[in-house]
């Protein structure tokens, strides 16, 4: 999946991967996508929850070896 922006929350915990994801979404137009790595076990909720509550969409999340990736539309 192409992303417009790319945010490295690797290494980061709670709430760190979110706030960094937030940050680099503001700077996003709508339609664009974000993708971010974590390695935080809880991100996995935390951004389920932080989509339902901005109302973006979570157009795909994957973990690989134990790096979780969400990819983030913005609406």
């Amino acid at each position: 999946m192409q992303a417009d922006i790319i945010v490295d929350a690797k290494g980061l915990a709670c709430p760190m991967p979110i706030v960094k994801a937030k940050k680099a979404l503001d700077g996003l137009q709508a339609g664009q996508v974000m993708e971010v790595s974590s390695t935080d076990k809880g991100s996995v909720n935390d951004f389920q929850a932080w989509i339902k509550q901005t109302k973006n969409e979570l157009v795909k999340h994957e973990e690989v070896n134990g790096v979780y990736k969400f990819y983030v539309r913005k609406t």
